[in-house]
């Protein structure tokens, strides 16, 4: 396979990526990509213009151990808990990320060269203990280029007007059902009208709102293949796709709808739609599929470094794969539900089974940092 960097130089499909009007984020981050190099390579000749976080993904790279030991000593020196110590590891490295990509950010007004951080796992059910960790996590990073990930729970949404209302950028996830996707819209608009009204520059503020793909795949194709039968087979790799294009199509219909002209008179942003969780769970499909066909002008992709070398290998970008397919995603959806499979209960199946892994992985990662800080002879 041929590196990123190779791809890029010959304007392989990362840049008709980009050409498209997809900004291309990396799901992934590390104290040794940012101290080898790696992360500012790929910004430069990767078409990277972004980088997104989660529970997970830190509890992956603190957990190695690789690159942290001299700040774990530190930490366990000062005495710590260990709730401050893994913020403060998680905090380093998105500010160092986010010095990394300023340039980007410098370069479109905002728009790119973000890095996500997200809210405790923990707090998913608590509105008023996700506003103050957000608002705690901005003056951390305390760089211009940070977001805060929300979970689009049923209490995460009053906290994402809050947080957009005192003028914090902010990534929404955990997103999977279309209903909700409606909900964190309206809880945007909601933020930048309170925004508005204290004065605030709205030209400052950006979102986005970060919609899981694979995932529904995994759990709507388990289910499919339980059928078993012809039409139930032939159903499978498609309900991840009809359910992203359909929010793309509520997506355009809330940014021409009656709340947005006054706002964009104001120079508000449009939250732009993130394709999240784009890595192919099932290996009889092709492993560019979420990026291949999820290509629109205005749209985030944020692939994990395996899907990137793969779309810079072998991606089929041909144009937008989204706008023109709203007719046979509903049928899609449609024909899904017709055989028993109920939508409304695998996405709030899909949202629960989210905020569970972020927290089981926030669990992992703190039990790791108490580890090692208990090595280094000081009582976490």
């Amino acid at each position: 396979m041929i590196t990123v960097t190779e791809a890029t130089a010959t304007a392989g499909a990362l840049k008709r990526l980009a050409d498209e009007g997809v900004s291309i984020w990396l799901d992934d981050l590390s104290r040794q990509r940012i101290t080898s190099g790696s992360l500012a390579e790929l910004v430069e000749t990767g078409n990277v213009v972004g980088v997104t976080t989660n529970p997970s993904i830190f509890q992956a790279a603190i957990g190695s151990g690789a690159g942290y030991e001299e700040q774990l000593t530190d930490l366990a020196v000062r005495g710590v808990t260990v709730d401050e110590a893994v913020r403060m590891l998680t905090t380093a490295d998105v500010r160092a990320a986010a010095d990394i990509l300023h340039p980007v950010y410098e370069k479109t007004g905002g728009r790119d060269g973000r890095v996500s951080i997200e809210v405790d796992p923990r707090l998913a059910h608590d509105t008023a203990a996700t506003i103050a960790e957000a608002r705690q996590l901005a003056w951390l990073v305390d760089r211009p280029n940070v977001m805060i990930k929300i979970p689009a729970t049923r209490a995460g949404l009053p906290a994402i007007t809050e947080v957009i209302g005192l003028g914090i950028s902010v990534n929404v996830t955990l997103i999977f059902s279309l209903e909700r996707y409606r909900e964190v819209m309206d809880a945007y608009l909601a933020g930048l009208e309170k925004a508005r009204a204290k004065g605030l520059d709205l030209s400052a503020i950006h979102s986005v709102a970060s919609f899981f793909v694979s995932r529904v795949d995994t759990e709507i194709d388990k289910r499919l293949t339980v059928l078993g039968t012809d039409e139930a087979l032939a159903l499978k790799g498609r309900a991840a796709l009809a359910n992203a294009r359909l929010a793309y199509e509520a997506y355009e219909a809330v940014f021409a709808g009656p709340r947005w002209p006054a706002l964009a008179g104001d120079r508000a942003n449009k939250q732009r739609p993130l394709w999240a969780s784009t890595g192919v769970k099932d290996p009889a499909y092709k492993d560019t599929l979420y990026v291949d066909d999820l290509v629109a002008p205005g749209t985030v992709n944020t692939m994990p470094e395996a899907t990137l070398d793969a779309v810079a290998d072998h991606g089929a970008v041909t144009g937008d794969t989204v706008t023109g397919g709203y007719a046979q995603a509903c049928a899609d959806l449609a024909a899904v539900e017709r055989l028993g499979i109920s939508y409304a209960e695998v996405v709030q199946q899909l949202e629960d089974e989210g905020v569970a892994k972020f927290g089981a992985a926030w669990q992992d990662l703190l039990d790791a940092v108490a580890k090692s800080l208990d090595s280094k002879g000081v009582d976490a």
